[in-house]
């Protein structure tokens, strides 16, 4: 991991690679580098650290219409310059970059070693050019395709070489690739974002898919070197929508943008009126849904959380047995699968490795398989049975934002839409939408509370842990709050059911243990407010999210309240979630971090 851009064309090869991998800074990474490759030599230049470390490196001319650039995010070796790509053969004439893991490096780094090659650095990706080099002739295609018949594991992979002057090839395996098109030249990236400023007609290439591009045309064929057509895709956003806006960072500009990410979700799918939902996938899929005994959703990180809030949804309204499974856990615990299984995949991106392979196992056992995501093309929106995307709008921020009110809103038209197929009366599906096509003008009343929080924030920024609770479908929400708190400020934070504190977690709390407690006014209020009188009792400093008919119980009892418009306990968490963003991403920068680029995180993790 974790971004790739490369460039084939008349124009200067430089300056495109640098914007293009400022515009891949938002995936996450710890070095980059850049090589550009003509007739007269290879040149490479790399740096540990931010970008500007590299643009500080390049000398006042570098001139080249051939070039591949990456920013690395460490998985084999340290993050440091001479393990950043692209890396070199033994001759410094062929160079390449790499997204994935080899996981047959060892054996192929020691069979080289034996066949005379020399190695400089740590990572796994460096075998990829010696054994490109062992295998060169002639033909760096042929090379390339020999090469890449060795290798077990992922990746996406661009190559140069001063001996193929107008020649660029990427081949991708497990890890996504995008080719841009445009008269007489050719970028290629691991995402359409630093594409989109040069061309919108993109190809995406398919697993087990090499791609020739020169400067006359372009070409894709399979390792074994059979022929393969693309249709065409256009990106269907603007520049616009990976700038910041006036924005100090991606995050804040992304939850600003969550009421229109959810009317974009929302848009041609909810039928007012008779309880219907639009969903065209799921004629594609009717009968996989008629038979199906049991649902799976499998998914990672926030998409998870999600993921448990729609297990919920699917339960009390579909009344369909559901399990929500961490995609990385779900192939290795030997589920049991069936064709008369569903396995929903939820991804932001459509490319986490562990979500794919999930879906890979489901189809391999012969379930039906659907999809969420937000990424058009991407590897789950191709592989499943059917699907639907968000239409969220590219999300930059490595902290998901709209993304997951949109999956939770996907969630909840998957849940009427089955619903309705399995006996959902119609007055319950009409209330269930006439609140969910309500909650964006809520949110707007919720971005309107930016500054109470950000002064809420100012309190508990120098703290060293926090707790969130919640109940019923704010248990997951609670889990969701913590992970965005630690991921972006450095705080450790614990998300738990309310009713499991007296069963462990209380132990840790005293006056300097704060805890966050969802406790709008809804069917398990009582309940939740017992638990924190618990935590009252113990001294911990607490801030709660309540509705207005709410506030008048919590408000002499806690240290902080945050009034939420009402809506139904299943959309509780689309509202709920917004302060919780909030307030992390306030906390992050009162304590001088950068919530767009956290530390040790990538946002597209393409990697098991």
């Amino acid at each position: 991991m974790c971004g790739i851009v490369g460039y084939i064309g008349a124009r200067e090869a430089l300056p495109i690679l640098m914007e293009g991998l400022h515009r891949l800074e938002y995936r996450g990474y710890d070095s980059a580098g850049v090589a550009i490759a003509d007739a007269g030599g290879l040149v490479v230049k790399k740096a540990a650290g931010k970008i500007t470390a590299l643009e500080s490196q390049m000398p006042g001319t570098l001139s080249g219409t051939l070039g591949i650039a990456h920013t690395r995010w460490a998985t084999h070796g340290a993050p440091s310059q001479i393990n950043a790509h692209p890396h070199t053969d033994c001759r410094g004439e062929i160079a390449l970059a790499h997204n994935g893991i080899i996981e047959n490096h060892q054996n192929l780094r020691e069979w080289l070693v034996r066949s005379g090659h020399t190695f400089r650095s740590e990572t796994d990706t460096e075998v990829l050019v010696h054994l490109i080099e062992e295998y060169y002739e002639d033909d760096l295609v042929v090379a390339v395709q020999r090469a890449l018949r060795h290798v077990h594991g992922t990746y996406g992979i661009v190559v140069c070489t001063t001996r193929a002057p107008d020649t660029l090839v990427a081949a991708r395996l497990g890890s996504p690739l995008v080719i841009g098109i445009r008269d007489g030249e050719f970028i290629v990236a691991s995402d359409p974002s630093a594409i989109v400023r040069h061309t919108r007609e993109v190809i995406y290439l398919h697993d087990g898919e090499l791609a020739i591009l020169s400067r006359q045309g372009y070409e894709v064929r399979t390792l074994e070197n059979a022929p393969v057509t693309h249709e065409l895709h256009q990106i269907d956003w603007s520049l616009d929508a990976i700038e910041r806006g006036g924005y100090p960072h991606f995050m804040l500009k992304e939850i600003n943008e969550e009421p229109e990410a959810l009317e974009n979700t929302l848009r041609g799918r909810v039928g007012i009126g008779d309880g219907l939902v639009n969903l065209g996938a799921f004629r594609e899929i009717e009968g996989g849904l008629r038979r199906a005994r049991k649902l799976h959703i499998v998914a990672c990180g926030s998409a998870f959380t999600a993921g448990a809030i729609g297990e919920y949804m699917l339960e009390e309204y579909a009344r369909m047995p559901v399990e929500s499974d961490l995609a990385s856990e779900f192939r290795y615990r030997n589920p049991v699968i069936s064709p008369y299984t569903l396995v929903l995949a939820v991804s932001q991106s459509g490319e986490t490795a562990d979500t794919v392979a999930a879906v890979r196992e489901a189809k391999r056992q012969g379930a039906t398989t659907f999809g969420i995501v937000n990424v058009v093309g991407s590897t789950i929106a191709r592989e499943v049975d059917a699907g639907m995307y968000n239409h969220a709008g590219p999300e930059i921020g490595v902290a998901s934002t709209k993304a997951f009110i949109s999956q939770i809103a996907c969630l909840g038209l998957f849940t009427i839409a089955l619903g309705r197929m399995r006996g959902l009366g119609v007055a319950t599906a009409e209330q269930f939408l006439t609140e969910l096509v309500a909650l964006p003008e809520k949110l707007r009343l919720i971005l309107e509370m930016q500054e109470s929080i950000r002064a809420i924030a100012r309190k508990y920024a120098a703290q060293d842990h926090f707790m969130y609770i919640g109940r019923k479908y704010l248990y997951p929400l609670a889990s969701e709050g913590a992970l965005k708190l630690k991921e972006i400020s450095y705080i450790h934070a614990e998300g738990y059911a309310a009713g499991e504190m007296k069963h462990g977690p209380i132990a840790l709390i005293d006056q300097g243990f704060p805890a966050f407690v969802l406790a709008p006014k809804n069917s398990l209020f009582e309940k939740t407010l017992s638990n924190l009188e618990e935590l009252r009792a113990r001294g911990a400093p607490i801030i709660a999210v309540t509705t207005p008919d709410g506030e008048h119980a919590l408000r002499p009892i806690v240290r902080d309240l945050i009034v939420i418009p009402h809506t139904i306990e299943p959309l509780e968490p689309i509202l709920a979630v917004v302060p919780l963003q909030l307030f992390a991403y306030e906390i992050a920068v009162q304590r001088g971090y950068d919530p767009d680029r956290p530390r040790n995180l990538a946002k597209s993790v393409t990697v098991e």
